[in-house]
């Protein structure tokens, strides 16, 4: 299949190469964008049977003003003395001229709560949190109300959610293009290290900018036709994903593409045989990674089940390209593409792929061993595991919304920023008891947590609860004492629940919702979603393994040490951002970008090695020496394949946004795991000890006939030989 699909690429290249650019021209003209899917509200994602959503959908019902979004604007001395009464006086006109601005889509500005250092005012914006112009509305209070605070003795800030996500907006943007720049820079640095050729260094980002071209366009004309909406990161890791493989792919069949030419074949000769060779392991690599993406279709939460899709139709664009485009360019260029470097002329001898390819086929129980002992090392890491939900900590600190959100805390509770609501509903069709309501709203005061219960405003100035129009509902707000997002804050919601349910008013049901309540129930949701997503994406990924190894034995051991590499990597940035760092956690979002890359992409790599490990057994190869000769020759592949996607996304490590530096922090070690332990080492002297056992029942191991030129002048010195 994949020798017919070479040659007619090879004798059809200038056709290939102008279906991709009609293909590219057209959707950049004519598909929608993906950032008009993207969307910033974590709670969005969440399906409809969380009480978040169902308290959310009654306040959108009953009390649409509460729905709004709001701007906390903060204010404070320049000289950082006490606020005098002059100052609290001049809030509240600010507060009042800034509402009476015209400024589109915001409702009011009213002043709140003045103290010692710190005065508060509400902005209300009408709209949905992933509304665009809500953050627009937010940018414009803010350009007026700099000219009213200019001249005073007060300086002013924006907090809050909408704040939050205008700055978080900003962030990204700027992370964007960042980890572009430092990933095109790596990559070609990288490449003329490797092959000390500066047309095979920007071949790759060529070929990868064109099939980003073509990418982004599908996965939004996808979107669009499955109301499909993404996070917002998804740009940002669409980038890395399609470099780090993309180059990948590339340079799997440019190594083997070398090997042909120093073999004697001529440049088509060669590059038709290295798309037979290569072809199925790029194709089930591949596989693999859209497997272990589209296992994410299985999640519950939203973010999880969209930015699978969305990686999984790039993978296979990629894959696509490396098949076609790719040989098809490097079919014309020809040797040329290693210009002006002469090494493809001649296979090295004595290199450190033969010496490490030695050791492991002569000593195979030892490298498994040390390899072995070393992951085990890094996952023990794993166990003090814990997850954080605090998208607000994970913001550079120093945007606007951060700073405001400490002054803040200089006299309010952390959880003023985000208060949390309890919502009383009729169930036999009488108006709320304001009495009773009012009695159960002082009594959450008791409950661990939970700072105050805020006033509901009106003439009612002791009032806690606020009642609907038509009285078949009720709004209690409460403010935690600890930061909304945090861990702690998210650990008082189920008891809050429990206390609720169980002192509900006669005739009620009581629901407690906010975006404290949505990230409980965000984190309930990503723990069923893990136990369902990688034991189905395991057996997956498996058979695949199993259908490319005609073996039922290798995939198990291979997918073994998959699952090792992936809590190794775990295991390795908890011991870095949680015990050297002193972090209360690790981004919620770590496991599944760690599954989705270090898992997927780690199975690429021990797909290579052992298809190579195959392909030398067949030669005639007993499996000791065919392991050292599969380290020597797919060896160099993997490493700089290692190399270069590590390197691109430790490039999110630049962009200044915490969850970016800890994701690229832990795919980067990942990838080297999986890479320079597992594939490198563990995976083949594994299969060395196992001899020809690995292939059962197939054998695909056994040599179809005498051994062929690929066995001869290739007799690694083993380490058990010397």
């Amino acid at each position: 299949m994949f020798g017919r699909l070479g040659r007619l690429v090879v004798h059809n290249p200038w056709k290939v190469i102008a279906a991709w650019l009609i293909a590219a021209v057209a959707l950049v003209m004519f598909a929608p964008k993906l950032s008009d899917l993207t969307n910033q509200d974590q709670a969005s994602f969440l399906p409809g049977k969380y009480e978040s959503v169902q308290a959310q959908k009654l306040a959108e019902k009953a009390f649409p003003q509460s729905t709004e979004q709001t701007a906390l604007m903060v204010f404070k001395r320049g000289d950082g003395k006490n606020l005098t009464e002059a100052d609290k006086n001049k809030v509240k006109e600010i507060s009042g001229r800034l509402g009476a601005a015209g400024v589109e889509h915001v409702s009011k500005v009213e002043a709140g709560d003045a103290k010692d250092k710190i005065a508060l005012a509400t902005a209300y914006i009408k709209g949905d949190q992933q509304d665009k112009f809500v953050n627009e509305a937010l940018k414009e209070l803010r350009d007026k109300a700099k000219p009213l605070v200019e001249g005073t003795d007060l300086k002013l800030g924006f907090t809050g959610g909408v704040a939050i996500n205008v700055d978080n907006e900003d962030a990204f943007k700027k992370a964007e293009m960042i980890v572009m720049v430092v990933t095109l820079v790596l990559i070609i640095v990288l490449l003329l290290v490797i092959y000390r050729s500066p047309i095979a260094a920007l071949l790759p980002v060529i070929m990868v900018a064109l099939v980003s071209m073509v990418a982004s366009p599908v996965i939004a004309i996808v979107g669009k036709a499955t109301d499909l909406q993404v996070d917002q990161s998804l740009n940002t890791i669409l980038i890395v994903v399609l470099f780090g493989i993309g180059t990948d792919y590339i340079l799997f069949l440019l190594f083997r593409y070398r090997e042909r030419l120093r073999a004697g074949d001529d440049k088509k000769q060669a590059m038709v045989v290295s798309v037979e060779r290569v072809g199925e392991a790029i194709a089930s690599a591949a596989g693999a990674v859209v497997i272990a993406f589209g296992a994410m279709l299985l999640a519950t939460f939203g973010a999880f089940k969209s930015m699978g899709p969305g990686l999984a139709i790039a993978v296979i664009v990629m894959a696509v390209a490396a098949l076609t485009l790719v040989p098809a360019v490097v079919s014309l260029v020809g040797p040329t593409v290693f210009w002006p470097s002469k090494t493809w002329q001649k296979q090295p001898k004595g290199t450190a792929f033969h010496k490490i390819g030695g050791v492991v086929g002569g000593k195979p129980l030892a490298v498994a061993v040390v390899s072995g002992v070393i992951m085990i090392a890094f996952a023990a890491g794993a166990l003090n595991f814990k997850a954080d939900y605090d998208q607000f900590g994970q913001l550079p600190g120093d945007t606007e919304s951060a700073k405001s959100m400490k002054d803040m805390q200089l006299d309010f509770a952390a959880g003023t920023l985000n208060p949390t609501q309890v919502y009383l509903k009729s169930r036999n069709g009488q108006p709320i008891d304001k009495g009773a309501a009012e009695q159960f709203a002082r009594s959450l005061k008791d409950v661990a947590g939970v700072g105050d219960v805020n006033g509901a405003g009106g003439p009612e100035e002791n009032s806690h609860v606020k009642v609907s129009d038509d009285r078949m509902s009720a709004e209690i707000a409460i403010v935690l004492k600890e930061s909304p997002f945090a861990n702690k804050a998210l650990d008082t919601i189920d008891p809050l629940r429990d206390f609720v349910h169980e002192h509900q008013p006669d005739g009620t049901k009581a629901m407690v919702g906010g975006q404290t309540a949505s990230f409980t129930d965000i984190r309930k949701a990503t723990n069923r979603d893990l136990s369902v997503i990688f034991p189905v994406a395991g057996l997956l990924i498996a058979l695949v393994l199993g259908l490319l190894l005609r073996s039922v034995v290798a995939p198990w051991y291979l997918m073994l040490a998959v699952v090792l590499g992936f809590i190794a990597t775990i295991g390795a940035t908890v011991f870095v951002f949680q015990t050297l760092l002193g972090n209360s956690g690790v981004m919620f979002m770590l496991p599944v970008m760690i599954y989705m890359f270090v898992v997927a992409i780690g199975t690429d790599y021990n797909i290579l090695m052992v298809a190579r490990l195959r392909e030398e057994a067949k030669e005639g190869n007993e499996p000791r020496k065919a392991a050292a000769l599969a380290v020597e020759h797919a060896g160099p592949s993997i490493a700089a394949a290692g190399v270069i996607l590590a390197g691109t996304f430790a490039s999110l490590m630049m962009a200044g946004i915490d969850m970016m530096t800890q994701m690229g922090f832990a795919v980067s070690v990942g990838i080297c795991i999986s890479a320079f332990v597992m594939s490198m080492f563990l995976v083949p002297s594994v299969t060395a000890l196992i001899g020809h056992a690995a292939w059962w029942p197939g054998h695909a191991d056994r040599a179809p006939g005498p051994v062929g030129r690929g066995g001869q002048d290739r007799e690694p010195v083993l380490a058990g030989d010397r």
